[in-house]
């Protein structure tokens, strides 16, 4: 059968294109009629992922290239990072319209008795590029690799106006179970510089699309799900397609230190069974010298054997991702003799392989939905210690709503400069490990509904077909296979 093509366009940087990538080995996994052309933006902070990197994260699918987009001629960067990060990046990513569209001409459209162009497929950062899908007369996908109650958030912008900014008080977001409060809400809905209208321009857009792929099963979000298509006017098809998880670990290849890697499985399996907390907070997450001493002394006032990923902050005004600590030059004085039994410190950590071990018992977690997703997979319980993002809204959702999270901290922003006492955090480690928690309950149980959900008969796979379907019968497909 002759291939269709599908034009991914994540945003730029590795958080937005790790998850792509995925999707489109899933969905290249499940179909072969499928090809998929990923144009790559260059970050304004940094160079991005090498293109070895970034290739190996498709590993050998021939069915996936990479196009590196040109910088745009017409974007004159300015101050305004420092007010509005996402309208920053809102503009960044616009001003790639044109070179977008000129990819797409040169390298999809100019083979088109080869792969004929189905759609295009959009971060939720860059639904400008809907009007580029628009001007090529294909219909464009919205991919959101966060949750579906994170979705329904941003259709709701639309509907309360701005006035969110001073609200101070509970919202009822239909996508969320319970009342959220103001201090659940991400920064980004509360600057006063660009950064909700941004999101909330955003949002409208979403229902131009085709239908909106997210990366979470129904079993997970029910109420989120059934949010999405019967709260809101004009939707298009919800396909509930996850969770979408990196099991060959592909994505590590970007940040791989295999020495280091092997360390830390060995000390693992040295360790009893469900009887290590592990702390990892991120690919950007880090803490400075006042927080770090609160943790150890959590640590050591608990005794749990640990496994803590300690990242050194990025530089002030950076957008650079934060570095590993050299030995203890940040730990206090004597830390690793009096642990050296029960712990172990390293910098990068191989997430989802130190969550598949059986010795892993808890999971101290900036709570990024990915992070969420793999937990729940591996049915480790999460302690919520969101930072920044959408992730206290996540630990809202995983505690309040789901009860599938033990809570540390809710509203917790790392950049408002708070701490959190080693008592709060002995605590939670306290509750996290008790066998006979109910949150360890609840996720085991999840546990086996995620991997049910993406199996043949399952509520994922069942979306993945949906959406395989109606990708292959829009217009131009009719056209090239001769649909009814």
């Amino acid at each position: 059968m002759k291939k269709v093509d599908l034009v991914f366009i994540p945003g730029p940087g590795a958080g937005h294109l790790v998850p792509y990538i995925e999707f489109a080995k899933h969905l290249l996994d499940r179909d072969d009629c499928f090809s998929v052309t990923v144009l790559l933006m260059d970050s304004p902070f940094g160079p991005p992922p090498s293109v070895v990197h970034t290739k190996s994260l498709a590993e050998s699918n021939t069915s996936i290239r990479f196009i590196n987009l040109s910088p745009p001629v017409d974007y004159c960067p300015s101050q305004e990072v420092h007010k509005s990060f996402e309208k920053f990046m809102t503009k960044y990513i616009d001003c790639h319209r044109a070179c977008v569209k000129e990819a797409i001409v040169k390298h999809v459209l100019s083979v088109l008795t080869q792969a004929p162009l189905a759609g295009l497929v959009v971060d939720f950062s860059c639904t400008s590029m809907i009007d580029v899908g628009n001007e090529l007369d294909v219909p464009s996908y919205l991919f959101s690799p966060s949750s579906a109650a994170a979705v329904g958030l941003l259709l709701y912008l639309d509907r309360v106006g701005r006035e969110i900014e001073e609200f101070d008080g509970d919202l009822v977001i239909p996508s969320y179970v319970n009342p959220v409060p103001n201090s659940g809400l991400p920064d980004v809905l509360l600057n006063k510089h660009g950064g909700y209208t941004t999101f909330m321009n955003h949002g409208r857009r979403f229902k131009e699309t085709k239908g909106i792929i997210v990366n979470t099963f129904e079993e997970l979000e029910s109420h989120a799900v059934k949010s999405l298509k019967n709260d809101f006017d004009h939707m298009p098809p919800i396909y509930t397609v996850g969770p979408m998880i990196d099991l060959k670990n592909e994505s590590d290849k970007l940040v791989l230190d295999v020495t280091e890697r092997d360390k830390i499985l060995k000390w693992l399996d040295n360790q009893p069974d469900s009887s290590v907390v592990f702390l990892c907070f991120g690919s950007v997450g880090s803490f400075d010298k006042e927080q770090v001493k609160e943790i150890t002394l959590g640590l050591e006032q608990r005794g749990h054997r640990f496994l803590w990923s300690l990242r050194k902050p990025p530089l002030k005004n950076k957008y650079e991702g934060p570095s590993d600590y050299k030995g203890d030059e940040i730990l206090p004085n004597g830390f690793f003799e009096r642990t050296k039994k029960i712990g172990f410190v390293c910098g990068w950590a191989p997430q989802k392989a130190v969550l598949a071990h059986k010795s892993v018992g808890a999971f101290v977690s900036h709570c990024g939905w990915n992070s969420i997703l793999e937990s729940l997979w591996f049915g480790v319980p999460i302690v919520t210690w969101p930072l920044y993002a959408e992730q206290q809204l996540n630990a809202f959702q995983m505690v309040r709503d789901l009860g599938l999270g033990v809570e540390l901290r809710l509203d917790y922003r790392i950049m408002n400069g708070e701490v959190v006492v080693a008592d709060e955090i002995a605590r939670a480690i306290k509750c996290v490990m008790e066998s006979d928690n109910e949150v360890r309950k609840k996720v085991k149980e999840k546990s086996e509904k995620s991997r049910l959900a993406v199996m043949e008969g399952g509520s994922s796979y069942a979306a993945f077909g949906g959406l395989i379907d109606d990708v292959l019968r829009n217009k131009a497909m009719k056209e090239a296979y001769s649909f009814s």
